[in-house]
């Protein structure tokens, strides 16, 4: 079965065409995409920015991987270094190449009003004024509320329920689903470098794939990943307002509530339970079965089976502990 993919590489480039750090300036090796450590093969290219990633740095079997010379050490002797001083700036710059329109969130040429195609989709119910982009699959018995858009290729399963005003784009998803409401599923995260004259935006290429029996609470936003993909696992249910920012990758069985943040690419855990306005920092991992209080800050990884308070979040007994002094110091 082919995967889904929603923006497609130009080239294949040679690789001293993608990049001016490269050692062997005369080397015709070939890359055709640009991909995760976990993801990327042999005619592919990858980065590692972080000593968090180093046990899939080790295991890559990317071509060439854009790097620093701190971390070149941890991967395989069969992958080019190409050693850089910021490795996010020159993985963006080289993206801009392969996928030049995925920095921004351009229209869809290709939607069309839903009663044009209505035929195609014998067993969906539509409301009104609803667009539909090409090659969009859409299971049976899925309702589509009024003024909602779905943008090419995405794919939704049976027994979904869409409501009005919601946007789907670069999005696959599961069966029995309930997005409510003003969400925006599939959209660009808030990915760019900073520089001193004019910002460079990161392209996003990645996905959203919500599995089984999620539900979206009203206007929550699911932005697509950069690289990689967004998944809330199954059974999953957020409240209104919840942001999820690129790559994060949200376990089954988890209750978010209202207006929580998550940042980029962290990992969450099965069985997990997220207070109102909680945030949750990137590049971290919270484990199984945890439980983060409402208006609290994570910004540190958390292990199994712990309540964490306050900000930062510490567990649930040193916090209530350093409330108890502060009340004695009054």
């Amino acid at each position: 079965m082919l995967e889904i993919i929603f923006f497609l590489p130009k080239g294949p480039f040679y690789l001293n065409e993608l990049s001016d750090d490269t050692s062997n300036k005369s080397n015709k090796l070939k890359i055709s995409d640009i991909k995760t450590l976990e993801k990327a093969g042999k005619k592919d290219l990858t980065f590692f920015s972080s000593i968090h990633y180093k046990s899939c740095a080790i295991k890559t079997k990317a071509a060439a991987c854009i790097t620093t010379k701190n971390l070149e050490q941890y991967l395989p002797e069969s992958c080019i270094k190409i050693v850089v001083k910021n490795v996010l700036y020159s993985t963006a710059k080289i993206l801009k190449k392969f996928y030049p329109d995925a920095d921004l969130d351009y229209p869809d040429k290709s939607l069309v009003e839903s009663k044009k195609i209505s035929s195609k989709f014998s067993s969906v119910i539509f409301g009104k004024n609803i667009f539909i982009g090409k090659k969009v699959k859409i299971g049976s018995k899925t309702h589509v509320g009024s003024n909602t858009i779905i943008e090419h290729d995405v794919q939704i399963g049976k027994n979904c329920l869409i409501g009005l005003n919601v946007t789907i784009k670069n999005a696959i998803i599961g069966n029995n689903v309930v997005i409510q409401d003003g969400c925006k599923v599939g959209v660009k995260g808030f990915g760019f470098i900073p520089l001193k004259d004019k910002n460079f935006r990161f392209s996003h290429i990645g996905r959203v794939i919500l599995k089984d029996y999620v539900e979206l609470g009203a206007n929550c936003t699911i932005d697509r990943g950069s690289i990689g993909d967004t998944i809330i696992g199954e059974n999953t249910f957020l409240d209104n307002q919840v942001h999820m920012a690129h790559n994060v990758k949200l376990g089954k069985n988890c209750m978010i509530a209202g207006q929580v943040g998550f940042a980029g690419s962290s990992t969450i855990g099965d069985n997990v339970s997220i207070g109102g306005q909680a945030g949750v920092s990137g590049h971290l991992k919270i484990g199984n079965n945890v439980r983060i209080g409402g208006g609290s800050g994570v910004v540190k990884d958390i292990p199994d089976n712990t309540t964490v308070m306050g900000y930062p979040a510490v567990p649930l007994k040193e916090f209530l502990k350093k409330g108890k002094n502060n009340g004695k110091q009054h």
